[in-house]
């Protein structure tokens, strides 16, 4: 393949803009007619929707903890294949990674993994000739890092920008762009960060526009362009789903079942590559949404519930009566079913007083505190998705509670960084607060396929 022109754009630190900034760029150069390769590191879910609407393409993740190192340049080779250009936006601070894990599954080390240059997204509200001190660090700290360029946002007025271009002048970075302070591109947060894409709907859109504006305006595209297309090869080869599952769908004539994935406003988490591992391994894939459709998809085999906020629709979720009857039919009679974090909460007896599937004899409710973190995992006996002993990474990412927590099968066995079992194993039910990625186990989609062929 020829080099993917690319850009990895970073920060300091958490909010200091990279969003807007890889948001923006992502939409202005589509509206230049190119095509644009959208990339989130990390575990997150709700960027890549954002992602998703300036670029015209599925956003997708690359994480070093949950996939590997090894899988970060095939997987983004897979998202970029055809594309102009890459845009890959980081996560928290440019350095920052898995704790306790040095830089692994840093977006320092995605860049070194992508060989891709670096633009450094600096919030520049409360400082002036200090911002000199704070690049140089950051270009310097480690020489395998390329930071080609610097965004400066919330810049105040012509005179601030005056005096952040003169400290900057004897960094040996260039400014490549300039941002002034400006409410209009701000999105809504709430507790799990901000609010995602499919929620707002024509609110997204116009903050996407509005981001891709003020890129537009206050960056050199041309540079940037320039600084992308700078990138060499990125080594190795695409990912490939059914060269992942190395015995894809088997012989032809097979029956292709069909597994129904959970979308809509109330399920966006969902890893674009697990629809396709399951496509891979011979399943038809159908989207659903439970705040609207009163049945499951015609067919339905086995059922896929990621993650979201059911906790924001509870009220609609619980009165779509139909359908919970349908979900918790297909559970009781044996069917396959993979249900992540909000997956969980929907298959439980209730949802902050509000009856869910009943599936699993649990309750869930609204916490005090936010879970967040890696987690190593082991599956503690065979389900749908894994036969005992496995090991996986997941991500733990809530503000709710299941009580309780774990049944008398649990799913996981927690090993790092807190040991706790977790989770639901019953009949063909596979539930549980930790996010995974199936291209790090491919063998979970074609388990899962299999078990749909024959339950």
């Amino acid at each position: 393949m020829p080099p993917v022109p690319r850009l990895v754009v970073a920060a300091p630190a958490s909010g200091s803009g990279k969003t807007t900034v890889a948001t923006g760029l992502m939409a202005a150069f589509a509206a230049r007619g190119l095509a644009v390769s959208p990339h989130k590191v990390g575990p997150d879910y709700i960027d890549p929707g954002y992602h998703a609407l300036a670029a015209g393409r599925t956003g997708r993740n690359l994480d070093a903890y949950l996939c590997g190192p090894e899988l970060v340049a095939p997987l983004f080779l897979h998202g970029a294949r055809g594309c102009d250009l890459a845009v890959v936006e980081g996560v928290m601070g440019l350095y920052d990674g898995a704790a306790g894990q040095g830089e692994l599954a840093s977006t320092a080390h995605v860049a070194k993994l992508l060989r891709a240059p670096v633009v450094l997204v600096v919030d520049a509200s409360s400082q002036s000739r200090s911002v000199a001190a704070l690049v140089h660090g950051f270009a310097s700290w480690d020489p395998e890092v390329r930071i080609g360029g610097v965004i400066l946002n919330k810049v105040a007025s012509d005179r601030h920008e005056a005096l952040l271009r003169e400290a900057l002048d004897a960094s040996g970075v260039p400014v490549l762009g300039v941002l002034r302070r400006a409410a209009r591109v701000d999105t809504p947060s709430r507790h799990l960060g901000l609010v995602p894409a499919a929620e707002r709907r024509a609110a997204a859109v116009d903050a996407v526009a509005a981001m891709a504006a003020a890129v537009s305006e206050g960056c050199d595209l041309d540079a940037l362009l320039r600084l992308a297309r700078s990138a060499g090869a990125v080594p190795g080869a695409p990912w490939d789903p059914a060269e992942a599952l190395a015995a894809a769908a088997g012989p032809a004539g097979r029956r292709r079942p069909v597994v129904a994935v959970a979308g809509g406003p109330a399920f966006t988490f969902s890893y674009a590559e697990h629809a396709e591992l399951l496509a891979a391994a011979g399943a038809e894939v159908v989207t659903f949404d439970p705040l609207r459709d009163e049945k499951l998809p015609a067919g339905t085999a086995g059922l896929v519930v990621g993650g979201g906020f059911p906790e924001v629709y509870a009220a609609e979720l619980s009165a779509n009566e139909p359908l919970r009857e349908a979900v918790a039919g297909l559970a009781l009679g044996g069917a396959p079913v993979a249900a992540e974090c909000a997956g969980l909460l929907y298959l439980c007896r209730e949802l902050d007083g509000r009856p869910m599937c009943g599936v699993l004899d649990a309750g869930a409710r609204m916490g005090e505190r936010l879970t967040l973190g890696y987690r190593e995992a082991v599956a503690v006996g065979d389900s749908v998705l894994a036969v005992a002993g496995t090991r996986t990474r997941g991500h733990e990412f809530h503000r709710t509670v299941v009580e309780p927590g774990a049944g008398a099968a649990p799913a996981w066995g927690l090993t790092a960084p807190v040991r706790r079992v977790e989770g639901f194993v019953q009949q063909g039910v596979h539930a549980s607060y930790l996010h995974t990625h199936w291209a790090a186990a491919p063998g979970a989609a074609r388990r899962f396929v299999e078990r749909c062929r024959t339950s």
